[in-house]
């Protein structure tokens, strides 16, 4: 019995089902933060249920949000410093500013985080604009 000849469609329906291995190969660095932002989560689950942040005054949710926020923001900035992972960095940029500025907001208050972190986004576009290779 000889076998059918696969067509291109096959083919691409196989290389697109490669999995986590493919993916990381991919990408590392997003798999990393992905991987990191995990990790940060369960750490702040397990602190917040042992109690360790009943005396700092700042809500679990807070602090898990600025975490998150800098964790974009340095896989951000590692995109940029490492010229073999560089790529635009408007979304993290802006995803990254989000996160801080919802954890902040509470705290310090939408008063100020709101426009700071317009500032910041409209700082991220025009880098992303400056920096971008003609």
């Amino acid at each position: 019995m000889s076998e059918r000849p696969r067509d291109e469609k096959e083919e691409k329906d196989e290389k697109d089902q490669g999995g986590w291995d493919e993916k990381w190969r991919r990408d590392p660095v997003d798999a990393a933060m992905w991987a990191i932002l995990l990790i940060w989560a369960g750490l702040l689950l397990l602190a917040s249920n042992l109690g360790l942040f009943d005396d700092t005054g700042f809500p679990t949710w807070s602090i898990g949000f600025v975490g998150a926020g800098l964790i974009v923001l340095l896989a951000t900035v590692f995109r940029v410093v490492v010229p073999a992972y560089r790529r635009p960095l408007g979304s993290g940029l802006v995803f990254g500013l989000i996160l801080i500025g919802i954890g902040l907001g509470e705290v310090v208050g939408w008063v100020v985080i709101g426009p700071l972190v317009l500032i910041g986004i409209g700082l991220g576009i025009l880098l992303t604009g400056l920096l971008r290779r003609r």
